[in-house]
């Protein structure tokens, strides 16, 4: 990445999602609000035992208009949560819809006993 990047990444108010997760028997399913965040400004990323999250909402201002106040605008969205060895790290799915990402990490399949035969030679 660019120092240009990195700069202007700086510049964006940075803010936590609020987040839900559950735990069910297949596995953990986690929701991160994310308003304003496209599909294409989202970025999930696995590292080891770290998946991080982050978006990046835009709003461009409208020409020949001035703001004369801004709650929200551009910014970006950032949360990591650590996984454990039982998520299967092949099969985490994630889906974006009305501003919600839900992100489904299953569980490792438990391995079953195997009965090794034995032959005669």
């Amino acid at each position: 990445m660019s120092d240009v990047m990195k700069k202007e990444d700086k510049s964006l108010p940075t803010f936590r999602p609020a987040t839900d997760i559950l735990e069910r028997e297949d596995g953990f399913y986690i929701y991160m609000d994310l308003p304003g965040v496209h599909k294409d400004a989202l970025v999930i990323d696995l590292q080891e035992n770290d998946l991080t999250v982050s978006g990046k909402t835009s709003y461009p201002a409208p020409e020949n208009e001035r703001y004369s106040e801004m709650q929200f605008g551009n910014g970006e969205y950032r949360r990591s949560v650590s996984l454990s060895d039982i998520v299967d790290r092949e099969r985490i799915r994630a889906n974006l819809n009305d501003g919600v990402l839900e992100l489904y990490l299953p569980r490792v399949e438990k391995t079953q006993p195997k009965r090794i035969e034995i032959t005669s030679g």
